[in-house]
């Protein structure tokens, strides 16, 4: 039976085992009364994204959840990085202790199925607050 099963290993998709696709929070800024969050998109990979939609829990420096924010960082070009700027509403810099990715709430290679991108995602900060899962 382990004979038999290996080679079907074989014919799964191979997206997601050669995508490796980076998202730093790179910068937070004040402006206009909303905290303006910079983020980098890196793909490294031959993979481009077509949908790619991320559910993030804004925590204050208590680590209490304060808002819930959907952003939409489609397309994510293959073989770049990517900048993507996001309003924080509401909320000054200071206010922002941690952000933490609840949900992909899309995450569809361009011309392929749906995937999990949490397999593939890496997190990284270089702000004031942290950027978890």
């Amino acid at each position: 039976l382990l004979a038999l099963s290996l080679p079907l290993g074989l014919f799964a998709p191979a997206v997601a085992q050669d995508v490796r696709l980076t998202v730093e929070l790179n910068k937070l800024e004040d402006a206009e009364g909303t905290c303006r969050s910079y983020f980098l998109f890196r793909n490294p990979s031959d993979t481009a994204f077509a949908e790619f939609e991320m559910a993030l829990a804004i925590m204050d420096p208590e680590g209490v959840i304060d808002q819930l924010l959907t952003i939409d960082a489609a397309p994510v070009p293959a073989g770049r990085t990517t900048l993507k700027l996001f309003e924080i509403p509401g909320r000054a810099c200071a206010a922002v202790g941690e952000l933490l990715l609840h949900d992909i709430a899309a995450c569809r290679p361009q011309n392929a199925e749906p995937i999990d991108c949490f397999e593939v995602i890496e997190l990284r900060s270089r702000a004031s607050a942290a950027l978890v899962k």
